[in-house]
């Protein structure tokens, strides 16, 4: 009966230690993956700020500067682009919002982002675009991949349409989270017009004839949860300007169009490190508590076989020695 407790203990410690690196290796690179129908919307305020009033062509000084985005999966177009591609895809249509202190539009840029669900990576097909305008992008926008590395990263920059590093800072903690911290500096470059202008009748189209032009700088600065790729906290300290200004009536050749510190609000920080929290802990499960545990167990199992086989082979122990009893005395012969 030992002998045979010992064999399917013995088993079940292989089968255990089996599943520890196909939960890690196999599992999880096919489990973990962005839902295609995720919806997030995230506040960024700049306070104060400069920007431009449009109605007197000069920049001023403001107590705030707000920025929506909001990110939307489309179920239907990542179901179409899988059918081609072969892979789980995920689209994600995005808008940028930012409005004056005042609530009215200064800008709005919507892009639409297709990636691989698993990786991140980008996969190109139709309908990738920012701001209306085709483009083919390299490297991670918006996330990181799951278990992000210490190391740069190729990141999408919107405004100038091009993918240029992202440097691995250093380790942090933010909120009780361990991070990593991520940092990026756009240099000067020429960037489009917005297609949304906030005066009426006023075009990119226009603009350009006049010889104007846009320009853009930024430092951008992210703390990332490793476990899960999702930034928990976002910075950037932004600017931009419009050259030849005088070209449209501007009192000066470079006028700023918008300058601040721009920095998520506090109950959207709030928000991200509890969602970010509660999901950490599923990826941890795939990746370390069960493989490990199951290693563990694993152990444990083989220790106890080897135990109950030890002493179902072990001699029975020998009865006590007793004499034996003495013969009866043989009956006296009749004479």
């Amino acid at each position: 009966m030992r002998r045979r407790a010992s064999l399917v203990l013995l088993a079940l410690a292989v089968f255990f230690a089996a599943l520890s690196p196909l939960l890690r290796w196999y599992a999880f690179p096919r489990l973990a993956k962005i839902p295609p129908n995720q919806y997030q919307e995230t506040v960024l305020e700049a306070k104060p700020a400069t920007l431009l009033d449009y109605s007197t062509l000069t920049a001023k000084k403001v107590d705030k500067v707000t920025i929506v985005q909001t990110l939307k999966g489309d179920v239907e177009e990542s179901e179409r682009i899988e059918r081609s591609a072969g892979r789980d895809v995920v689209v994600w249509n995005t808008l940028s919002y930012v409005q004056g202190p005042d609530g009215k539009m200064v800008s709005k840029i919507p892009e639409r982002y297709i990636f691989d669900a698993h990786s991140q990576a980008p996969v190109h097909a139709t309908g990738e675009m920012v701001d209306g305008d085709p483009v083919s992008r390299e490297g991670i926008e918006y996330k990181w991949p799951f278990l992000t590395e210490k190391r740069d990263y190729e990141y999408f920059d919107a405004q100038t349409r091009t993918s240029s590093p992202i440097h691995y800072k250093g380790t942090q903690t933010f909120r009780g989270l361990k991070v990593y911290y991520f940092e990026q500096t756009i240099p000067w470059t020429k960037v489009p017009m917005p297609k949304t202008m906030p005066i009426k009748g006023i075009t990119p189209e226009a603009i350009a004839k006049t010889g104007m032009t846009r320009w853009y700088t930024t430092k951008r600065m992210f703390w990332v949860d490793p476990v899960t790729g999702a930034p928990v906290n976002g910075e950037e300290i932004h600017k931009e300007e419009m050259r030849n200004a005088k070209a449209m009536g501007m009192p000066q050749d470079t006028v700023t169009v918008f300058a601040g510190d721009v920095r998520m609000r506090e109950d959207y920080i709030t928000s991200i490190v509890d969602q970010v929290t509660s999901q950490r802990v599923l990826v941890l499960l795939l990746t370390s508590y069960l493989p490990w545990g199951f290693l563990v167990l694993g152990a444990v199992l083989v220790a106890l076989s080897l135990w109950l086989e030890a002493r179902s082979r072990r001699p029975g122990t020998p009865r006590p020695h007793t004499a034996p009893e003495p013969a009866p005395d043989p009956e006296p012969t009749p004479a």
